[in-house]
């Protein structure tokens, strides 16, 4: 049987969601609708170095800026270590305020665990019309930016070993949002994009950083096909006009 090397990673990942989950139960009372994990530690795939730990926060009429603060500054107390992986989404009953772009909404509706819930509130499922819109936007720019920026870079430093690993398989994932309108794991998003194999997209480098990350390894074996990203994204971008 394999060692699975994530677990004490994600166990570790857990407890702090389930802290935060404990911390905003007492701090908002009547007025938390449900505390969930989302992202790799609900739907798979959980990195002990390259995973955030994804988490949503629905309450009656969302967070005000200093139960934001309070929540950060609990996470530090608590977990010096992981506080700053911490990505937290949330919104109001109606999903009208709050941070909550279209694809983590899917993921909400579609994977979300409950560390605590006294209703169940979900909102409408985003076409994949508006996933599409979404993807356009500021996803993809911010991508072509990186993928820009990583492939003219000399040397590739600690700080960038996260993003440049991701600008990796964005590629991956923009094919599966865009073409099933629904959020994966990093895992289920390169084969499903190798099997749909997009002409002009260099899938054996999806599989090469996708095993890169599942090892936990430093990229430095990527960063000669630094230069292969602006092709990726170029390759993806013919999907914008469908």
């Amino acid at each position: 049987m394999t060692e699975d090397l994530d677990a004490p990673a994600r166990n570790a990942a857990l407890a702090l969601a389930e802290a935060m989950a404990a911390f905003l139960a007492r701090a908002l009372g009547a007025r938390l609708l449900g505390v969930y994990v989302m992202g790799s530690l609900a739907h798979g795939g959980f990195s002990r170095r390259y995973s955030d730990i994804d988490m949503a926060v629905l309450a009656e009429d969302g967070l005000g800026a200093d139960e934001m603060a309070a929540v950060r500054e609990h996470a530090a107390a608590h977990s010096p270590d992981l506080a700053s992986k911490l990505s937290l989404f949330w919104a109001d009953r109606g999903f009208s305020v709050g941070r909550f772009p279209p694809l983590d909404r899917v993921d909400l509706i579609d994977h979300a665990v409950a560390l605590r819930e006294r209703e169940r509130v979900r909102p409408a499922r985003p076409p994949r019309e508006d996933v599409r819109a979404y993807l356009r936007g500021t996803p993809f720019s911010s991508w072509r930016e990186g993928a820009a920026r990583f492939a003219e870079l000399q040397t590739l430093t600690p700080k960038d070993h996260k993003p440049f690993i991701r600008a990796h398989l964005y590629a991956a994932r923009f094919v599966y949002s865009w073409m099933t309108g629904g959020m994966n794991s990093n895992d289920e998003a390169v084969a499903f994009t190798v099997a749909a194999a997009p002409v002009g997209l260099d899938l054996g480098l999806l599989e090469a950083a996708l095993a890169c990350r599942g090892a936990a390894r430093d990229p430095d074996a990527l960063f000669p096909a630094r230069h292969k990203l602006p092709a990726q994204v170029a390759a993806c971008a013919r999907f914008l006009d469908q």
